[in-house]
Parts: structure tokens; C-alpha cells; sequence
């Protein structure tokens, strides 16, 4: 209801955000090679939280600006946390300057890594989705979750593009055995693979 001051809101914020990168990219230089612009979680199991069309008005120009600057003034990539079924923002992102997105939620609506692939493979890095945290990782049984990982990286890891990681985090109740079993897999069907 009150667009002008959201977006006087988010300027000043993406000015805040510069003023440090500029000072983190005089410190560190390219000893950083990704930077986290947001961690901004815009779906939910079933859908975004905020209308496409919205979102592109409101939020877009400033995830724009600010990844125009970093790709402007450094030799960074630009990584976006969002959780939820995303699937219709993904190419606004991708329009706005993100490289990166992560945790890659692929037991929400719409975010099939097969699908994902196809659609978006080769214009994003998926940095995650390679374990379903929900409902594979504290349940299954280690030779389960190690087919999971098979499969996923199957998928993900067609056309380069992808970072292994589980799809969110380790929670408490996984068993100490599923999640060696998820890194050995992960080695295993993933980064020794040509």
C-alpha cells in the first residue's frame, strides 16, 4: 500500500549494502568469490509468498542494482538464499544479476530438479537440492539416501552449473550414519565424476 516509501526503504538499504561492499572489496579483492546479496525466503512449500508480477515491481531493481554493482566492480558472483517454490521468480532473478541460488527447496511446488534444469540449467548455479532435508535425510535408511543422491546428482549435474549441498539445514534428529552416507555418495556420484 505504500510503494514510494518500499522502495525509499530498499534504496537506502542497497546504498548501505554498497558503501560496505566497497570497503570488503578494498580488503579482500578477489580472495571472495561469491557474495551473499540476500537471504530473502520468497515462497512457501506451495508457491511464493508475493505475487511475480509484485515481485518484479518491488523487489527486482533492487536486487539489479545491487548485482550491477558487484558485477561492475568486481570479479564476484552473486549468490541469492531463498527458500520455497520459487519457480516462477527464478528467471527474474537470473534477470536481476543472481548467479548463485540456494538452498534449492526441491520438495516444494514447482521446483522438480529435472524441471529446473531444463528450464533455468546453465543460466543459474543451483547450490543445493542435492539431499531433501524434509523428507529423505532424517528418514531414510543410509543405502536410501545414498540412491537419492545418485538421482539427484543424475540431474543437477548435467551442463555443469551445480554445488553440491543438502537442500537446507542438517536438522537434530539425522541419524550420524545419513549424513556420512549423503557425503560419501555426494563424493562418490559427484565431484570425482568427468
Amino acid at each position: 500500500t505504500e510503494k514510494e516509501t518500499c522502495h525509499e526503504m530498499m534504496d537506502k538499504s542497497v546504498d548501505a549494502s554498497i558503501r560496505c561492499l566497497r570497503q570488503l572489496r578494498d580488503a579482500v579483492g578477489d580472495y571472495c568469490f561469491a557474495w551473499g546479496i540476500a537471504a530473502d525466503d520468497s515462497g512457501t512449500q506451495r508457491g511464493e509468498f508475493v505475487n511475480p508480477e509484485l515481485w518484479v515491481e518491488m523487489i527486482k531493481p533492487h536486487y539489479a542494482r545491487l548485482c550491477g554493482w558487484i558485477h561492475g566492480h568486481t570479479k564476484w558472483k552473486t549468490f541469492l538464499h531463498s527458500c520455497g517454490s520459487i519457480y516462477h521468480l527464478i528467471p527474474h532473478m537470473i534477470d536481476a544479476g543472481v548467479d548463485i541460488l540456494n538452498p534449492v527447496q526441491t520438495s516444494a511446488a514447482n521446483m522438480d530438479p529435472a524441471r529446473l534444469m531444463k528450464d533455468f540449467g546453465g543460466k543459474i548455479v543451483f547450490w543445493g537440492g542435492g539431499c531433501d532435508t524434509q523428507r529423505i535425510l532424517s528418514t531414510a535408511t543410509p543405502d536410501e539416501v545414498r540412491e537419492h543422491i545418485r538421482e539427484r546428482l543424475g540431474v543437477f549435474t548435467q551442463g555443469g552449473g551445480y554445488v553440491f549441498n543438502q537442500v537446507h539445514n542438517i536438522q537434530p534428529d539425522v541419524p550420524a550414519e545419513n549424513v556420512i552416507a549423503m557425503l560419501d555418495a555426494a563424493y562418490e556420484y559427484g565431484c570425482c565424476r568427468q
